[in-house]
């Protein structure tokens, strides 16, 4: 992908120049993704990418029958490496050679937990996505990989509905593929299968306007999943929310769309719970819209194109790239957290010293939405994917890794101002001694009811972590708790 000129004078002014236009014509989401493939292409170039380099870390996994690596005095050592840390211990770790990916580059990943409680990832790579299971001690066995459906591409996002892993990608006719996870239960792990795009797949969707999305939303209750920023944006669904109605997984279809706020980056969608009484019991999806936090009433979702409706879209300073957020609580769904992908990199306030920020949404009135305060990180890195569970928020950071923050009084102190990081592991050394500001390291992360967190790395592979059991939120659990997020 060729850089864009006119958004590109400096990092430092770009993110000022952006107009209404640029948000609506896609020209900031396609130089967001110029800037990574950049990135990317200069890591490449070194020999990052390449699966063979990254076979040298095989020593770190724990298939040896090693312990797991504490974290001590801020510090992990494993072989031939130190990882910066605080309250997380190091288990075991899989390179994208170790999951037989010959392109080396990975992005998300989702879990699934088997109805006997066994527990299983699946970490998206260029060339497909990749399956393991996590033992009980905290061992990462390869289970085998499902290829991408169509030409690669370094986007691929997945979400869980029941015993599926739906899967789609950027890449042009990659449409939504539904993988049955029960598959992998008697898979023995000495001979991993490489399962069939044409013989393997339970369902199939191609109903996207050319096979793209950007990320997979799920509404298990509900029985529907949504694709979002599937192009273009001319199409009569915008890019918007394209809802897939889930009931039959061997022939999913989709019933209509919301374009109403044109493209849509991720989302969250749920059964609203929460103090605006109007839209108790509602389907509410929770939109970050590149400029905005827009929210949406999609309960009549199924008539076609833009029945559903637009409670609120709202613009917030420090606006760059909104990408992705979460509730705190969704059986109370009073506040939120959201992060931006641009605001470190271009120099945009107050994330202007390239420090990462999460801003704080209190949703209390869903058709006004108010941007409440901020926390922002000691550490420079463009913040990612962040999910919270039990007041803990788990966050993604590209080049600063794992970063843990107790959220749970932010109803005493909205603005931000009792946040704290609690525990952090950073998968990305090589940046301590002079950290960058780039799209390296963590793409995602995924926490079990074991308490292991699955941790992505775009060009090692996939780490396995554990919080220190002293670590808890001031009103929750934390720590080793069991239940984490359905969708």
């Amino acid at each position: 992908m060729k850089f864009l000129p006119i958004l590109a004078a400096t990092a430092a002014t770009a993110a000022a120049a952006f107009t209404d236009d640029d948000y609506k014509s896609g020209r900031v989401h396609e130089y967001s993704m110029s800037m990574k493939e950049q990135t990317w292409a200069k890591h490449r170039n070194a020999g990052e990418h390449d699966h063979r380099w990254n076979r040298k870390y095989k020593s770190w996994g724990n298939g040896n029958g090693r312990n797991a690596v504490k974290c001590k005095n801020g510090k992990a050592v494993v072989d031939g490496e130190t990882f910066s840390c605080n309250n997380i211990d190091f288990y075991d770790f899989k390179s994208h050679g170790d999951l037989e990916s010959w392109a080396g580059e990975g992005n998300d990943a989702w879990g699934w937990v088997a109805p006997d409680g066994r527990e299983f990832v699946a970490l998206g790579q260029a060339d497909g996505t990749a399956f393991m299971e996590i033992t009980k001690k905290g061992k990462l066995v390869y289970l085998g990989r499902l290829p991408q459906q169509s030409v690669t591409s370094i986007w691929r996002d997945m979400k869980t509905y029941k015993n599926y892993m739906l899967i789609g990608s950027e890449a042009v006719g990659a449409g939504v593929q539904v993988f049955d996870m029960t598959k992998l239960l008697d898979i023995d792990p000495a001979s991993p299968k490489n399962f069939s795009t044409t013989e393997d797949l339970t369902g199939f969707y191609d109903g996207l306007p050319r096979g793209r999305s950007h990320n997979l939303v799920v509404h298990e209750d509900k029985g529907y999943a949504v694709a979002v920023g599937a192009q273009p944006r001319n199409d009569s669904c915008g890019a918007g929310l394209i809802f897939i109605d889930m009931k039959d997984p061997s022939n999913p279809t989709s019933p209509g769309c919301a374009a109403q706020d044109g493209y849509v980056h991720d989302a969250q969608c749920v059964t609203y719970h929460g103090p605006d009484s109007r839209f108790e019991g509602h389907d509410i999806c929770y939109g970050f819209n590149e400029d905005t936090f827009t929210v949406y009433d999609v309960s009549d979702r199924n008539s076609g194109v833009n029945t559903s409706t637009v409670l609120s879209s709202t613009p917030y300073k420090g606006a760059a790239y909104t990408h992705q957020g979460w509730l705190l609580d969704e059986s109370w769904q009073q506040f939120l957290f959201s992060n931006d992908e641009l605001d470190e990199l271009d120099g945009v306030e107050p994330a202007a010293d390239g420090k990462s920020v999460m801003y704080i949404w209190d949703i209390s009135d869903l058709t006004a939405p108010k941007n409440t305060g901020y926390y922002k990180s000691e550490v420079e890195s463009i913040d990612h994917n962040l999910y919270i569970h039990d007041g803990l928020a788990y966050h993604s950071n590209y080049g600063s890794g794992l970063r843990i923050r107790d959220v749970s009084g932010i109803a005493k102190d909205p603005s931000g101002g009792n946040i704290e990081e609690v525990a952090f592991f950073d998968v990305y050394p090589e940046d301590d001694e002079s950290p960058e500001v780039e799209f390296v390291g963590t793409w995602s992360n995924y926490l079990f009811p074991s308490g292991y967190v699955f941790v992505s790395h775009i060009e090692r592979g996939g780490f396995l972590l554990k919080l220190q059991s002293h670590v808890k939120a001031r009103n929750g659990k934390g720590g080793n708790h069991g239940g984490w997020w359905g969708h």
